[in-house]
């Protein structure tokens, strides 16, 4: 895990900017939690419980708080549920969330979910399993071939999506990750699914783009490549979702 003092500092900034709404928790999940953290590369994962409900005031101090975080380096790179004690249950609940720099609401799906419970890193308060519910084996495989053929299938079909480092970056792993939490109940790391992906029918030259982007030299590729790195993840991921998703549902 790469992590320095622009990381740590601004996890301190956020902790420190947190106590006017006295949380109850606050944790990492991702990356971070799972110690494959890149730092300015990987997002910053956190999931913050609070004791109250969330009122208008709330809102307003939330919308403070990270307004004035926004002259740390890596603070784009920072994403935020809010839960309270009331809420913690339910995957399909849409939570006050901060992230892209803007508040506005989801759910903490199955998948965030187990990460806590599984390898969550409390920066504060109490643990996950204290607070949130466990999620039963069928909930999390449910949610994730749901995932891949509601989601991801249908976003291989937009051509533009794939010329974009993050598309092809994410489309590939979690695809990866996909065929082992089916298989065996299991969450892996970004790296892990790098590992597994020539093994699974990936190009190779797929997979060296992403791991050379994520643990060597990141940078833009040339246009031809981009081109052609789009084609080939669209040409795998569609026949790979297919094929897995008829395997499991």
């Amino acid at each position: 895990m790469t992590r320095s003092d622009a990381t740590d500092r601004l996890l301190d900034r956020f902790s420190t900017e947190l106590r006017d709404l006295a949380p109850a928790a606050v944790w990492a999940h991702g990356s971070l939690g799972g110690g494959d953290y890149r730092e300015g590369i990987s997002d910053l994962d956190l999931i913050v419980v609070l004791d109250g409900p969330i009122r208008a005031r709330t809102l307003w101090k939330v919308a403070r708080l990270h307004a004035r975080l926004r002259a740390e380096p890596l603070v784009a790179k920072l994403h935020c549920s809010y839960l309270t004690r009331d809420t913690v249950d339910g995957a399909e609940r849409q939570h006050l969330t901060w992230a892209h720099q803007q508040l506005f609401k989801r759910t903490v799906t199955p998948v965030t979910r187990r990460e806590l419970h599984t390898f969550g890193l409390v920066l504060e308060g109490e643990p996950p399993g204290s607070l949130l519910p466990p999620v039963a084996d069928d909930e999390l495989a449910e949610f994730v071939v749901r995932d891949q053929r509601d989601f991801w299938r249908r976003q291989v079909d937009r051509a533009d999506n794939w010329t974009q480092d993050v598309w092809v970056d994410l489309g590939l792993v979690t695809y990866a990750r996909a065929t082992v939490t089916l298989k065996d109940g299991r969450l892996i790391t970004k790296r892990e699914a790098l590992d597994l992906l020539p093994g699974l029918g990936a190009p190779a030259e797929l997979v060296a783009d992403v791991r050379r982007r994520r643990y060597e030299e990141p940078g833009a590729p040339l246009q031809e490549w981009t081109a052609r790195r789009a084609e080939l993840t669209r040409g795998y991921l569609g026949p790979a979702i297919d094929s897995l998703v008829a395997a499991y549902e």
